[in-house]
C-alpha cells in the first residue's frame, strides 16, 4: 500500500540499517541503508535542541523531503501527526501517532486518515530495539530489531538497528514511525551490550532471558 512514495512500497521483505548519527551534534539524526550499503533515507539534526521544536524531516538519499512529523500540542497521548513533503502550514497530515493509554507504558496507535478504514498499532519496546507493526488484522508489517554484526555474532549498541519491512509495505511510512517512536520513547540503559547475540543457537537475537520476557510483555 502507497503511503508516502511507490518506490519505497517493496516486493519483497526488506533488511534496513538504521544509524543515529548527526552532522554536528549527538541527537536525532539518521541514515538508513539498504542491505547494499547504499543510503536510503536521512534524517539530518543540525543541534542538540531538536526533540524541543517537535519535528523532523525524512528525507530520501538526495535531500528530497519525503515526511514531516510533527508534535500535536497540546496533547495528553503525546500525539505526533505525518505530513507529506514539508508539511506547509495548513496542509492536512496523512497520519498520526499516539499512545493507546495515558498509564504507564502503553502500546501506540497509528491512524492513517489517506484510508480512514486502515489502522496499525506498534507493540513492544522500542528502547530495547524490539517492536512490531501490525495492521488491524494483526498481520505484520514491520519490525524493528537490534542488528547483530554477521562477522562476530555480536549484537551492536542501539544506535544501529534493523529496520524489517514487509512485502507490500511503505518504507518510508515505516521509518517515518521510528522517528515518532525515538521522539516519544527515546532510549533505555543498554543490557547485555557487546555480549554473544544467540546464545540459545535459535537463530534469534537473544538479549538475555529476563530481558527478552521483559519485552515481550512490555508495549511502547
Amino acid at each position: 500500500m502507497v503511503i508516502i512514495e511507490e518506490r519505497f512500497v517493496y516486493q519483497t521483505e526488506t533488511h534496513l540499517t538504521v544509524m543515529k548519527t548527526s552532522l554536528f551534534f549527538a541527537g536525532d539524526g539518521f541514515a538508513v541503508y539498504d542491505s547494499n550499503g547504499q543510503l536510503v533515507f536521512r534524517v539530518d539534526s543540525y543541534g542538540p535542541d531538536t526533540r524541543e521544536h517537535g519535528e523532523l524531516v525524512l528525507m530520501d538519499q538526495n535531500g528530497l523531503c519525503l515526511l514531516t512529523v510533527r508534535r500535536k500540542w497540546p496533547s495528553l497521548h503525546q500525539r505526533w501527526e505525518g505530513f507529506l513533503g514539508e508539511g506547509k502550514e495548513g496542509e492536512k497530515p496523512i497520519f498520526s501517532v499516539k499512545r493507546s493509554s495515558m498509564i504507564g507504558r502503553s502500546s501506540m496507535t497509528v491512524e492513517l486518515f489517506v484510508d480512514p478504514t486502515e489502522e496499525y498499532h506498534i507493540e513492544g519496546q522500542f528502547g530495547h530495539r524490539n517492536c512490531t507493526i501490525y495492521d488491524s488484522a494483526k498481520e505484520t508489517k514491520a519490525e524493528i530489531r537490534r542488528k547483530v554484526d554477521a562477522t562476530t555474532n555480536v549484537m551492536l549498541g542501539k544506535d544501529v538497528f534493523l529496520l524489517t519491512v514487509k512485502p507490500g509495505f511503505d518504507g518510508a511510512f515505516a521509518m517515518g514511525l521510528v522517528l515518532v517512536l525515538d521522539q516519544i520513547n527515546g532510549d533505555v540503559a543498554d543490557v547485555d551490550d557487546g555480549d554473544v547475540a544467540d546464545d540459545d543457537g535459535d537463530g534469534d537475537c537473544d538479549v538475555g532471558l529476563d530481558t527478552t520476557a521483559q519485552d515481550c510483555n512490555l508495549t511502547c
